[in-house]
């Protein structure tokens, strides 16, 4: 049986592995166990904050259309239930681009809310 040598496939296995640890600091950067080790934990980090970010997000939308509420005289959980009520179905994100935009739309949205 031949001999079966890995030098090639393992030194461009550590190549790419180096190549995504560039701007870590210390040995993170080019010793190849704590790069492995920083990779890894990057990617913890990355997989957590993609679901944190939806949740810091929907609080942003939150604090535009409360804000833009309130100098209409509502707060924003009555203003909630009063589009449940009359049954105006607008998502949050987009109350908050509305609140930010286009905010002529929003006051008569606000308006047609508080008949």
């Amino acid at each position: 049986m031949t001999r079966v040598k890995r030098g090639t496939s393992h030194v461009k296995k550590r190549k790419s592995l180096l190549k995504r640890t560039k701007g870590y600091k210390w040995g993170r950067k080019n010793l190849i166990k704590q790069a492995k080790e920083a990779v890894v934990k990057a990617g913890v980090h990355a997989y957590v904050d993609r679901k944190k970010k939806k949740r810091v997000n929907r609080g942003l939308w939150h604090i535009k259309i409360n804000a833009f509420v309130h100098e209409k005289g509502l707060n924003y959980s009555r203003f909630i239930n009063l589009l449940k009520i009359n049954k105006i179905e607008v998502d949050r994100k987009i109350l908050a681009d509305l609140a930010v935009n286009n905010k002529k739309v929003l006051t008569k949205i606000v308006e047609e809310v508080k008949k």
